[in-house]
């Protein structure tokens, strides 16, 4: 089992507002499910999201990632949990512009404190596998919107995560290029990634095997695709 969620709040106190973002979730997603988290805005999924990918804690409820209950974890060991488990791939890209393509897919491994030349090894091979070696030395300025977002898989692949979580990744792309996107996606669900989507475009999430839908904090629908 990739994740499970159980009874999952996520309560915000706002300006002396309280917010129930998220209103009693509990799902399971296995290992190599590609899931396409969907909803209107308002309706909970970039809540969801930010749990999933350890970026926040719940509120109440328990959240376990390959058996582990990061529910209950500092901020410190979410940190380690998000370098070595999880890749993530954002609608604004969020690369580094005076950095080239490398320096911008290398940089998690930075962060892991991995030598140099297997760095070099890894960044290479991620780069490779988005179509994109011969751009390695490239400038996100240099790039188009499609290619720029190649760079943030490598970046999301780089460390060979379980789990790629992808938050509207078409969002700024055309739809040819949006349809290449969606390709490398499905060639990393086959390879053995599981992968989780939001999305609030109908053709975007057609192309998961899974279309969870997100109403009000809770989950409204869950169909499984032929």
């Amino acid at each position: 089992m990739a994740l499970q969620v159980r009874d999952i709040h996520k309560t915000y106190h706002l300006e002396g507002e309280t917010i129930r973002a998220l209103r009693g979730v509990s799902l399971d997603i296995d290992q190599n499910e590609y899931v396409a988290i969907m909803g209107a805005s308002g309706s909970g999924k970039s809540t969801m999201m930010n749990l999933l990918g350890c970026l926040d804690v719940p509120t109440k409820g328990q959240y376990f990632l390959e058996g582990k209950d990061v529910s209950k974890y500092s901020d410190d060991q979410l940190a380690d949990i998000r370098n070595q488990m999880i890749g993530f791939v954002f609608q604004t890209f969020n690369l580094l512009p005076r950095s080239d393509v490398f320096h911008n897919v290398e940089l998690p491994l930075i962060y892991a404190g991995m030598p140099p030349q297997k760095r070099r090894e890894l960044a290479e091979t991620a780069i490779a596998r988005v179509g994109l070696a011969d751009r390695m030395r490239h400038k996100p300025n240099e790039l188009s919107g499609g290619q720029r977002q190649r760079v943030a898989i490598a970046r999301a692949l780089v460390n060979n995560p379980s789990i790629i979580l992808a938050d509207e990744p078409t969002g700024n792309l055309d739809s040819e290029t949006s349809r290449e996107i969606m390709e490398i996606f499905d060639e990393l669900n086959k390879a053995g990634n599981t992968i989780i989507l939001v999305t609030h475009e109908e053709d975007i999430a057609e192309y998961s095997r899974r279309i969870i839908r997100l109403k009000d904090g809770e989950i409204e629908s869950d169909k499984r695709l032929n």
